[in-house]
């Protein structure tokens, strides 16, 4: 680079700086004082102390002067966390380096306010981005943003000599105590971690794995549906897999199969080498959900993995979009092995790529594999027969689908709470119009409370396998924070939003965007207000057309295909790979950028 900080050209002020969970914006007002130099274009460098560029920021706005910039602090561009550093803003235009970003008067007293920790790893490590002002410039107020990931430490006064002489003894003890404690862990340690428990069997595995991985092709024909939640094949993964066979695909490539509920439950020996030999001899490997083997396995760099996420679009958080909170991945995940992931449109991509905490070119709007056959009219034709056969109930009659996500954590602690529903309301207000079915998150395990009186208009239908299906007959679904209202919203019909614990949820969960401006009909937070909009009919369904217009890109029957194609077989459209391309070459050439100062020669002098 061509350093010309010296040459007051011109002068970058940062001005604000706000977060949106790991997306870090930060307001730079230019003014430019030499006009005879270029700086139409300008690009911002974060660069550390060792004067390398580590990340590119994406300029997304520029007004009167003020551009935002845009960073993602868990994947700069290369899949990975900023790494630790402490940072300047470099100003450049082309290969010139204009100089560094200082902060501007109005916001040195603020600069802790906009720092941040993100807590993972149960709590017991923590990364930090810190702002402060540099204090190695009498005349400025060098910006400067330092990160580091750090763990928890004890903290404790183990001096006797502060002690009472009663407390002396209890301490001496406790010190006794903590010191053949810290030794026995120790012993502890070694033993899980060569000979026993979870981290030998790690270590087995990883040898295993890297033993046969050895010799895979990079150009080889075998391919991996895997899963780790599930014990069967189902949604995403099940079409493309189904249509590979009836592409005649299976006689090209050799085809594995892995499902099972580890991430629940203990597996054997012979299963994890089951796995791990199927791994290890596959070119690609299909996931459809987080795949905990991957969190510590690192896969052999000829293995290309496609990410078919279950959920077509909702709201929750999940992944590296709510780092930070409780249940996060830590820096290093499964999620960063991704080759490529899937969308239903581009415009929607950039929210799977935040959970995954890859880039936003490597998802593809494919669109959702499991839409093809729910998109397919004649097994619509054939499943709403039979859906009516089933549930005669709800012939003649406007079906209402009570369709919420879970509560709780985890699986364990999955649960709704049914109190909330006023059965006798809802049954009142059904009369002769309605029916209500209801149809809880899998991982809920309790019933739906029905009494036998509201036998003849609602129904638990919990223990049926495809809530696609039922969103044929279905004239109002009535959902929260659920990701089914994306199949849902290509039926051009209403829905409901009950949402009693949004700022709750808001907090504890997260939302990965923002909730009143992306659901697709109406919110309520009683079920007064919900039994109110049903009898007003106001569904808010303007929004729905609205919905689908930013999450589709192709409504059909061929996202299977396109999958296969653009991911499996590597026929992608050039668009996509081009942006691809453009997105590494960037990254590398960020890498290699020479931000160091020349050092002078020094002066000699001549005594001939």
């Amino acid at each position: 680079m061509n350093l010309l900080g010296d040459k007051n050209i011109l002068k970058a002020s940062v001005i604000n700086i706000y977060w949106e969970r790991i997306n870090l914006y930060i307001d730079v007002k230019v003014e430019v004082i030499d006009e005879a130099y270029d700086t139409k274009n300008l690009d911002f460098y974060l660069v550390n102390g060792l004067y390398y560029s580590k990340a590119h920021f994406e300029v997304i706005s520029k007004e009167n002067g003020v551009y935002r910039l845009y960073l993602n602090i868990t994947n700069p561009g290369y899949n990975r966390c900023l790494a630790r550093g402490t940072y300047n803003i470099h100003v450049c235009c082309g290969e010139n380096d204009y100089g560094r970003c200082v902060a501007d008067e109005s916001i040195v007293t603020k600069m802790s306010d906009f720092s941040r920790s993100f807590l993972y790893g149960n709590r017991g490590s923590v990364y930090s981005v810190v702002f402060y002002v540099s204090d190695d410039d009498d005349n400025a107020l060098p910006f400067v943003m330092y990160t580091m990931a750090s763990k928890a430490t004890s903290i404790g006064n183990l001096n006797p000599m502060s002690l009472s002489p009663k407390e002396k003894i209890v301490s001496t003890q406790s010190f006794v105590t903590r010191l053949w404690n810290r030794y026995f862990k120790k012993i502890k340690n070694f033993f899980n971690k060569f000979i026993s428990g979870e981290g030998a069997h790690r270590r087995r595995v990883k040898l295993i794995y890297k033993t046969l991985s050895k010799n895979l092709k990079a150009d080889g024909k075998t391919i991996l549906f895997m899963s780790e939640q599930n014990p069967s094949i189902t949604a995403n993964q099940k079409a493309v897999y189904d249509k590979m066979i009836a592409r005649g695909l299976d006689k090209e490539w050799t085809i594995f199969t892995s499902f099972r509920p580890a991430a629940a439950e203990k597996q054997s020996f012979k299963s994890w080498l089951s796995l791990i030999k199927k791994m290890a001899k596959s070119n690609v490997i299909v996931l459809d959900d987080h795949a905990p083997v991957l969190d510590w396995l690192m896969l052999n760099k000829k293995t290309k993995v496609i990410q078919l996420w279950h959920a077509g679009a909702g709201f929750k958080s999940s992944g590296y979009s709510r780092w930070g909170n409780s249940g996060c991945p830590s820096p290093f995940s499964c999620h960063r092995q991704y080759t490529y992931g899937i969308a239903g449109s581009k415009r929607i991509a950039h929210f799977f790529s935040e959970v995954w905490g890859i880039n936003t070119e490597q998802v593809l709007p494919t669109g959702m594999p499991r839409m093809d056959e729910f998109l397919d009219e004649n097994y619509r034709t054939e499943t709403t027969k039979k859906l009516y056969e089933l549930y005669p109930m709800c012939n003649g009659k406007k079906v209402i689908l009570f369709a919420p996500t879970y509560r709780g954590r985890n699986k364990l602690e999955a649960h709704y709470p049914y109190e909330l529903i006023d059965f006798d309301a809802l049954y009142n207000l059904c009369k002769d119009e309605y029916v209500v079915l209801f149809k809880m998150h899998p991982w809920v395990q309790m019933p739906v409370p029905i009494d036998e009186k509201y036998s003849d208009k609602f129904i638990d239908v919990g223990t049926y396998p495809n809530i696609n299906d039922l969103f044929y007959i279905t004239e109002l679904l009535i959902t929260d924070y659920s990701s089914n209202i994306f199949e849902y919203s290509l039926m051009k019909k209403p829905m409901l939003f009950f949402a009693y614990d949004e700022i709750q949820y808001s907090f504890s969960r997260g939302f990965h965007r923002d909730y009143k401006e992306s659901t697709p009909g109406k919110i309520v937070h009683s079920f007064k207000e919900l039994l109110s909009a049903i009898e007003n009919n106001d569904f808010e369904y303007e929004k729905v057309q609205e919905y689908i217009d930013e999450h589709f890109d192709y409504i059909d029957s061929n996202a299977s295909d396109r999958v296969i194609d653009w991911l499996i077989l590597g026929d992608m459209p050039e668009e996509f790979k081009k942006s691809i391309d453009n997105k590494f070459k960037d990254t590398q050439e960020t890498a290699i950028l020479d931000f160091e100062p020349e050092l002078e020669e020094e002066a000699t002098e001549d005594f001939d």
